[in-house]
């Protein structure tokens, strides 16, 4: 079954992790998975800026080392950044010990930035996988982990763009965390999806937050 919008019993069995962000302000928080990537990223950038909205980032370390002044601009324009592993790792199919050193090989290519700054300690697991022992020892580490409330699908070749648009807009609400992804995979979509978004929650009230 594919959920768009996270059941709640799902949310109840995974306390540990965060899923949405509740409040009476009608914050939202937009996501953006798999970055940095030249194309994707910078056009994600100008799009938000449109808005003044803020967003946070989870990055790979891999692309970060590729793309070390897309990542610069990313923090310079003033949104958050998540760990996101060094390689994109499904943590049901890595040994704990592998996939706690790559994630920790992600934020040591974080911190070779100067601007990298009080920025939060939080991280995405790929695919929404992680074992519950790696997330007992990341969690040690001092690490939040978000997952999310929406997923859009972006990133599906089947999933239409006016689907994908469909899935945000008819159900978010105040506390909602989104996902999106920056890559070349979604950006058919997200090139669709992100600028409606933004406007129809914009006209809504909704405020765009940084986690």
């Amino acid at each position: 079954m594919r959920w768009i919008k996270t059941h709640s019993l799902v949310k109840k069995i995974f306390k540990n992790y965060t899923w949405e962000i509740p409040n009476n302000e009608n914050k939202i928080y937009l996501t953006f998975d798999d970055g940095t990537t030249p194309e994707t990223t910078n056009w994600i950038l100008s799009e938000l800026k449109k808005y003044n909205a803020k967003a946070t980032f989870f990055c790979t370390g891999d692309n970060v080392k590729k793309y070390p002044a897309v990542f610069e601009k990313v923090i310079d324009d003033g949104h958050s950044i998540g760990n996101h592993s060094f390689n994109h790792l499904n943590g049901w199919k890595t040994k704990t010990n592998n996939y706690v050193s790559n994630v920790e090989a992600c934020l040591a290519e974080f911190e070779k930035f100067k601007n990298y700054t009080n920025q939060p300690k939080i991280f995405r697991p790929p695919y929404g996988k992680i074992t519950p022992l790696q997330s007992k020892y990341l969690r040690r580490l001092g690490y939040k982990i978000i997952l999310w409330d929406i997923i859009s699908y972006d990133f599906d070749k089947s999933t239409s763009k006016e689907k994908c648009l469909q899935n945000v807009i008819q159900n978010s609400r105040s506390g909602s965390i989104i996902v999106f992804h920056d890559s070349q995979k979604a950006f058919e979509n997200l090139k669709y999806v992100l600028p409606k978004v933004l406007y129809f929650l914009s006209q809504n009230q909704f405020a765009f937050e940084k986690l």
